[in-house]
């Protein structure tokens, strides 16, 4: 699962990848601070279901704290785009084809208006933010129709003259893009165009293929940041109201605050909670800073930092959290739930079984609850937070 940082400069892409995995980059008030792509490990919350029994896990991968299980997913942050990205500009098509073997795009949005459509400093402070999301949309469809472009003519006639399926070509032909064979078929049956004779499309009809595929093939959720500022709430409400994707109100500064303060003990603080407990004494500096970050939660119910990667993951892309556990709930080490992966939207008991090993799903039997120890069949749905011990022959 690889979840990617989209943006113009300047919104705070750095400090919310910061907040997310507590990684070493650079943080400045300025234009492409970023420039190489910064890849880390940010983790989605569930219920720890070793709490379940009395007990805490031991996650090989991941944390747990106060009840609570944080699973890895990885994040790619790439430099701020600019107009003009998908045609080169400020280095556009490398940042782009950075992306391309990510599963979702998580769009970084300055809602103060106090930056420009470049990230400078906006004297008046009321630039819209709605035009950095129409623009990013802009660049991003290019991208994908420049891609696109560069094949469709050689490859529409290889796909006319050998019969293929239309929907499976073009998914072997940009699995590279991470284009999945049903992604092709929504988009077709959504538009209408001819899957038989894609010769015959004119551009305009590539290009809205191409935008739709897009956003099926890269979903998009809109990290409202910068929710502290005097215009952030205002322009957060017309946004939300504008666009169709889902947006959530982030305090990213505020949420790297109380990381950091939770790090050195200052206070004990769960990720995406909206409260936190100040465990020593504070000078006035520090007591000032979590008191304005405490109006924000009281508002909003959180940073909105860990909403996001929640949002993304379980809501949008549908994945669940799957737990092997034996009836013991241990490994051989004595581990409580070591393990906990995140599966695809649909995933059976047996899709399970193959991803623990291969001869597991080979020799899969049945799958027992641990919580409510009835069996399930190889057909059964995986729901988010199950616990299912695999039985084998």
């Amino acid at each position: 699962m690889l979840l990617g940082l989209v943006g113009k400069p300047n919104v705070g892409k750095s400090t919310f990848f910061k907040a997310v995995t507590m990684a070493d980059v650079l943080i400045a008030n300025y234009p492409f601070a970023t420039i190489k792509p910064n890849h880390g490990i940010g983790y989605v919350k569930i219920h720890d279901l070793a709490a379940d029994f009395g007990r805490v896990s031991n996650p090989r991968e991941g944390y747990v704290k106060s009840g609570w299980r944080f699973v890895p997913v990885e994040i790619y942050d790439v430099a701020g785009l600019v107009s003009g990205a998908s045609e080169g500009k400020g280095l556009g098509n490398e940042f782009l084809n950075d992306l391309a073997g990510v599963d979702a795009f998580i769009h970084v949005v300055d809602m103060s208006g106090e930056t420009d459509a470049e990230g400078k400093p906006f004297p008046k402070s009321d630039y819209n933010p709605a035009e950095d999301i129409r623009f990013i949309e802009h660049e991003l469809d290019l991208w994908y129709f420049g891609i696109l472009k560069k094949t469709w003519e050689k490859f529409a006639r290889a796909v006319e003259v050998q019969k293929s399926k239309f929907s499976e070509a073009v998914a072997r032909q940009f699995s590279g893009l991470k284009v999945m064979e049903d992604d092709v078929k929504s988009v077709i049956l959504k538009i209408g165009l001819n899957a038989e004779k894609p010769s015959s499309w004119k551009p305009e009809d590539l290009a809205k293929f191409s935008g739709e595929l897009r956003k099926i093939s890269k979903p998009m959720i809109i990290a409202a940041n910068k929710i502290d500022r005097p215009n952030g709430k205002s322009n957060y409400d017309n946004v939300r109201k504008e666009f169709g994707y889902p947006v959530v109100p982030c305090f990213a500064e505020g949420e790297l605050t109380l990381r950091n303060a939770d790090k050195s003990g200052l206070i004990e603080y769960i990720p995406g909670e909206s409260e936190f407990e100040i465990k020593k004494e504070l000078n006035d500096k520090q007591a000032d800073a979590l008191k304005s970050i405490k109006k924000i939660l009281d508002e909003f119910g959180s940073t909105g930092v860990q909403d996001v990667l929640n949002a993304m993951i379980f809501d949008i892309l549908g994945y669940v959290a799957v737990y092997p556990a034996g009836s013991k709930l241990e490994d051989s080490k004595g581990n409580v739930l070591p393990d906990c992966y995140l599966m695809p939207p649909g995933s059976t008991a047996l899709d399970f079984a193959y991803k623990l090993h291969t001869d597991i799903g080979k020799a899969f039997v049945k799958a027992i609850h641990v919580k409510t120890k009835q069996a399930v069949g190889k057909d059964y749905v995986l729901k988010n937070g199950d616990g299912l011990e695999i039985l084998t022959r």
